[in-house]
């Protein structure tokens, strides 16, 4: 765990809320919340979590590029949306 993350379990955040989110907001700091030592979900900075966004979305586009790469290469046509629909019938 980073220096700036820790752990706290949902009913001690319940009662710091607003300290939690202002620790994240100005203070970068990431709040695993726990149930029974278990993690189950985190409060970050809106920075932290569009970075995470953004990182995403560039790795999907990264793989969506080699996917059609490969299928120039091959002559693999694409299928679409509605061709899947109809195939699983959706």
């Amino acid at each position: 765990m980073s220096e700036n993350a820790h752990e706290l379990p949902i009913t001690d955040v319940r009662d710091r809320l607003a300290d939690v989110v202002n620790d994240a907001a100005y203070g970068g700091q990431i709040t695993y919340l726990t149930r029974r030592g278990r993690r189950l979900a985190a409060i970050v900075s809106v920075e932290t979590a569009e970075a995470a966004e953004r990182w995403e979305d560039a790795q999907l586009g990264h793989l969506a590029d080699e996917a059609l790469a490969e299928m120039t290469r091959t002559g693999e046509r694409p299928v679409s949306l509605d061709e899947v629909r109809r195939e699983f019938t959706l």
